[in-house]
């Protein structure tokens, strides 16, 4: 499972789409959590390709690091430092050029050493 998450994260970092949808099912479900509310679901391989491919221009630079780590048989929980550095100008007064900094947690599940279920969670 560590070996799956480690190869999805490092297509999530170089902002591969392709390579990170190739670690998972075609049924894949994404969820999106901030302080506890549900900002955003995907359902789908599709669903997801098109979240990832219209927003990995917001960022310049993105990484996400693994800070802890708990696998209990095909779930897997992830304490999840994220930085990135925004690209564009956004609505809410973010500039181009400026950093991001925050911890948070991911929870993944997987079917036929595929991912099938993703929920990042932040504050």
């Amino acid at each position: 499972m560590r070996a799956l998450i480690d190869r999805y994260l490092d297509a999530y970092n170089r902002m591969d789409v392709a390579a990170m949808l190739a670690t998972m099912q075609d049924e894949v479900v994404f969820e999106n959590y901030t302080a506890g509310v549900l900002s955003v679901r995907t359902l789908g391989i599709a669903e997801l390709r098109h979240l990832a491919e219209s927003s990995r221009h917001l960022f310049s630079m993105r990484h996400q690091t693994i800070t802890a780590w708990r696998e209990d048989g095909d779930s897997a929980h992830a304490g999840i430092h994220f930085e990135g550095t925004f690209a564009v100008d956004l609505p809410n007064g973010v500039r181009a050029g400026q950093s991001i900094a925050l911890e948070g947690r991911s929870e993944f599940r997987q079917h036929d050493g595929r991912l099938i279920y993703i929920a990042d969670y932040s504050e």
